[in-house]
């Protein structure tokens, strides 16, 4: 009898136990809808896909969806630091955002596949004022971002052979979009027992340039609040070099961290970049470097101190 009065107290402790907050274990997924690669608007003219069978196998419909998020509850944090980086589209590793065009699902290059969904109104996009994503961005102020411009081109006349400046209109050029930035968030979840990391947002950086040519800078045209725009990344994908046959989609590029990146950024109370803090001079991109790096390190051997103390 006492053996069996002890069983059901040891029952109830456990439930009482599984049914309180601090216990409760929500492996609950995020709902993300699904969608059939293969139906996707074409981004481009000239790279719809094909009417016919293009290809020696049979083709199966791909289907995007993005990788299921784990809900990180605010008291299992026991660790969070806000990271900001930057990709640059020239290295070698980063070629995939480079590749101009996906004869598959239809897609183009990484930032054509933003813009034409941002100029559409499928997603939004905020302003560059903050990264905080107090402000959206108007269809039309996307649109002035992104318009043809006047410029004066040398053109030399067949018969005199003198040059002379004909004004015409210059389009909008992806491969002038040489960097992105990545804001980010580092988070050690004592329920998953590991560091976990979530992109917060996405901003496309494009290379100014004057009427003569001359380089002016860097300049920021929005920024989009990466969960918005997960359901566009698993519709198209991403070139492999390696393998044809094996093309992860820009979701899967992203959350398997396939991109390379330095940290321009880490959360402190200055709220400063490490530019603004070293200058921009070439002694002062060495001490950038370093001090990415050492952010970098800092944050893969937290999870293991998290472990060890």
């Amino acid at each position: 009898m006492n053996i069996l009065c002890s069983y059901k107290l040891q029952l109830s402790f456990a439930a009482l136990l599984l049914a309180s907050p601090s216990f409760a274990q929500k492996s609950t997924l995020t709902d993300v809808p699904t969608t059939s690669r293969s139906t996707m608007e074409p981004v481009k003219d000239g790279w719809s896909p094909s009417i016919t069978k293009d290809g020696a196998w049979d083709r199966v419909t791909h289907v995007g969806m993005p990788i299921p998020w784990q809900n990180i509850r605010e008291a299992d944090i026991l660790w969070k630091k806000r990271v900001w980086r930057e990709i640059d589209t020239r290295e070698k590793q980063n070629i995939a955002f480079r590749y101009e065009g996906d004869e598959n699902t239809g897609g183009g290059m990484f930032i054509e596949i933003l813009l034409d969904y941002v100029k559409k109104g499928k997603i939004p996009a905020y302003s560059t004022f903050d990264d905080r994503f107090s402000m959206k961005l108007t269809k039309e102020q996307i649109i002035e971002k992104m318009a043809p411009k006047w410029d004066t081109v040398p053109v030399e006349d067949p018969i005199t052979g003198e040059i002379n400046n004909v004004p015409t209109q210059r389009d909008f050029r992806p491969e002038t979009i040489t960097t992105f930035k990545i804001k980010e968030d580092w988070i050690f979840d004592r329920n998953q027992g590991k560091m976990v990391v979530r992109i917060v947002g996405i901003a496309p950086v494009q290379d100014v340039y004057g009427d003569n040519g001359e380089y002016k800078g860097p300049q920021t045209m929005f920024w989009l609040y990466y969960p918005e725009i997960r359901n566009v990344l698993s519709s198209y994908e991403v070139f492999n070099p390696n393998n044809d046959i094996s093309r992860p989609t820009w979701d899967e590029y992203f959350e398997s961290r396939m991109f390379s990146s330095k940290i321009t950024k880490i959360s402190n109370s200055l709220n400063k970049r490490f530019e603004d803090i070293y200058g921009t001079d070439a002694r002062a991109k060495m001490e950038m470097l370093y001090e990415s790096q050492q952010a970098a390190d800092d944050i893969f051997n937290k999870e293991h101190d998290m472990w060890v103390y």
